[in-house]
């Protein structure tokens, strides 16, 4: 019953255990033909294919170049989104009038907008980074708007009757307050900017991961494909815990 206990109460070995017999079951489907090799490779497959792929394109290298664009994109989101959606909650008007405009270009596939970056940018780094700030941005802004008008009045109120400076309400109260929700917004804003980078390194063929699932695939290397596509799931899980361990911080209780 303890043993039972304890199991429940760690997420991560429950869904490393999880994550273990999917891997099993796919390994078994795939041998007994359920599953076509030619789609998806055995889990075992893929995990041999790490050192060819690290020998014949420097997966670990390209790794941390899509590691540090996206960081650099969110960066630049979270300097430019904070601050605009702090302005549009403190000017109702202009909230009301654009949070509308900001969720339709959310919506836009802004990866159209690159043969524009290539113009003014170049193919560099700095084109992939300025196309994956703008899908970052944008839900950073709304959040933070929304975040901020849902704090709870009574916590604005007992602010002002201890004569709290409007510096101090928004340090103390309304920033706290709002973490979780601005959160979200942060998160979703780096998963979208880490797919637009990806999906722009997989189109042009210059750096990253990107350029190494394109590789994999156009040699119909099924299981070096899949071995790329992990590593930018683990960009993924890194910037996920990363911004998990800093909302804790921010938001200690």
């Amino acid at each position: 019953m303890t043993g039972s206990f304890r199991l429940s109460k760690s997420p991560v070995l429950v869904g490393g255990i999880g994550l273990a017999i999917f891997l099993c079951v796919l390994e078994i489907a795939v041998e007994t033909g359920m599953v076509m090799e030619l789609v998806v490779p055995r889990p075992s497959d893929t995990f041999l294919a790490f050192p060819p792929v690290q020998e014949d394109m420097d997966l670990v290298g390209n790794f941390f170049v899509t590691l540090g664009m996206t960081a650099a994109s969110t960066a630049i989101a979270l300097s430019i989104g904070v601050p605009f959606g702090y302005f549009l909650y403190r000017n109702r008007r202009y909230g009301i009038a654009y949070e509308g405009w900001l969720a339709a270009a959310f919506a836009a596939p802004t990866v159209l907008l690159y043969p524009l970056f290539l113009v003014i940018f170049g193919r560099t780094y700095l084109t992939l980074i300025m196309m994956g700030f703008i899908p970052g941005a944008i839900p950073i802004v709304i959040q933070t708007r929304q975040g901020l008008l849902g704090v709870s009045q009574t916590l604005l109120n007992v602010g002002r009757s201890f004569n709290v400076s409007e510096r101090e309400m928004f340090w103390k109260i309304q920033l706290p307050s709002a973490v979780p929700t601005i959160f979200t917004g942060i998160r979703i804003g780096v998963m979208y900017t880490l797919v637009n980078i990806v999906a722009i390194e997989y189109l042009i063929d210059f750096g990253g991961l990107g350029r190494i699932v394109s590789e994999m695939y156009f040699r119909f290397d099924t299981p070096g494909t899949y071995a790329s596509i992990v590593a930018v799931i683990l960009v993924s899980v890194f910037f996920y815990w990363g911004f998990g361990r800093i909302e804790k911080w921010l938001r200690p209780v």
